[in-house]
C-alpha cells in the first residue's frame, strides 16, 4: 500500500439503516395485504415475529 493514513472514525449509519429496513418491511406488508389479503399479511408478520424470536433465543444460547 503506497498511501498510509491513520484509520479514523466513520459515520454511524445504524439509525438510517433501521429506518429504511422499517420502510421496506411496511412496504412488503402492504404489498402482501393488497395482493393476498389481510390474513396473509397477518400470518407473514406472525411468521417473521416467531422467526426473529427463535433466532434471538438461539443466538443467546451460544
Amino acid at each position: 500500500m503506497s498511501h498510509r493514513r491513520p484509520i479514523g472514525r466513520v459515520e454511524n449509519y445504524t439509525r438510517p439503516f433501521l429506518v429504511m429496513a422499517f420502510v421496506n418491511l411496511i412496504t412488503l406488508f402492504v404489498l402482501i395485504w393488497g395482493t393476498y389479503g389481510y390474513d396473509a399479511a397477518l400470518l407473514a408478520a406472525l411468521a417473521l415475529h416467531l422467526l426473529l424470536g427463535w433466532w434471538d433465543a438461539r443466538r443467546r444460547a451460544d
